[in-house]
């Protein structure tokens, strides 16, 4: 898929927005992790915050939890390349899940980059992300798998990659179920 480069230029410059905010680093590590991908995505994925390798390195979603979801990417047909990868919040937590002042303050960057990319399709990866993205507080477990439309764009409930990981027994087919509904929805014309 050809990169625009307009594109690409308007998220260079959110990032080094992202970069400098003072707000945005306060209580947290490392560096800011904007996301990656393609900037004319039609597929976005939306975690919750880096983890310590992403805040060592600037990219989203490299550590365990990052090569589950890029399997699961590639096995549904995607490339990494043809996708966005993201959270809202975007430096590491110093306490670990990111606080719901740190998601509110994040969403305003964030949405700069949705409204940039303007995907067809948005994947939640748990709770941080289905709030950050729909400020609202739904249970992933129940309502994993479903399909949302908000502002002309589905939205995908699913797990972090994370639980997964966590507990596979438990979660692993049930991911797997959410990425086989991603995929249905990637056929869809």
């Amino acid at each position: 898929m050809k990169q625009n480069a307009s594109k690409q230029k308007q998220l260079d410059e959110i990032a080094r927005q992202i970069e400098n905010c003072d707000e945005c680093k306060k209580d947290s590590i490392g560096k800011a992790v904007p996301g990656e991908g393609n900037p004319d995505a039609r597929v976005m994925f939306v975690g919750e915050a880096p983890g310590k390798q992403e805040a060592a390195s600037g990219r989203p979603f490299i550590g365990r939890s990052g090569q589950l979801l890029r399997s699961f990417i590639r096995n549904s047909g995607l490339t990494e390349e043809d996708v966005y990868i993201t959270s809202p919040v975007k430096y590491l937590p110093k306490r670990g899940t990111p606080s719901k002042k740190a998601i509110v303050h994040a969403r305003e960057l964030f949405f700069k980059q949705v409204d940039v990319i303007n995907p067809e399709i948005m994947v939640l990866l748990g709770k941080t992300a289905i709030y950050a993205v729909l400020e609202e507080e739904i249970p992933v477990l129940k309502e994993h798998g479903k399909i949302l439309e908000r502002d002309g764009r589905k939205i995908l409930v699913t797990l972090h990659p994370a639980a997964v990981l966590r507990f596979p027994l438990k979660f692993k087919a049930l991911f797997q179920q959410d990425f086989e509904k991603l995929k249905q929805i990637i056929d869809t014309p």
